[in-house]
């Protein structure tokens, strides 16, 4: 089932997807493929993986120490999450 993640940050775009990707191996996903969007002008991104635990899209943004919260969602709702989060980094 895919999954879908809040993370909240105090650090920039590249240190936020290194402490995501600890966290992640810290509570057992073994990450096989990742990707991370973001926009230089956005204090938020999305970070898209394939698990071992299946499909897992991780929308950042900036708060004041890092908390990450992970759930359970069906497929429909997995790609208009990803699709409504690159339209708005992107602008669309």
């Amino acid at each position: 089932m895919p999954l879908i993640g809040f993370a909240k940050t105090d650090k920039g775009p590249l240190q936020t997807y290194e402490i995501i990707m600890e966290e992640l191996a810290k509570r057992g996903f073994k990450v096989t493929f990742a990707k991370h969007h973001w926009a230089g002008d956005m204090p938020f991104g999305l970070i898209i993986a394939e698990t071992d635990k299946g499909p897992l899209a991780v929308r950042w943004s900036l708060g004041r120490k890092f908390e990450l919260r992970i759930e359970e969602i069906d497929e429909e709702a997995f790609e208009d999450f990803v699709e409504e989060t690159l339209d708005y980094i992107g602008g669309d």
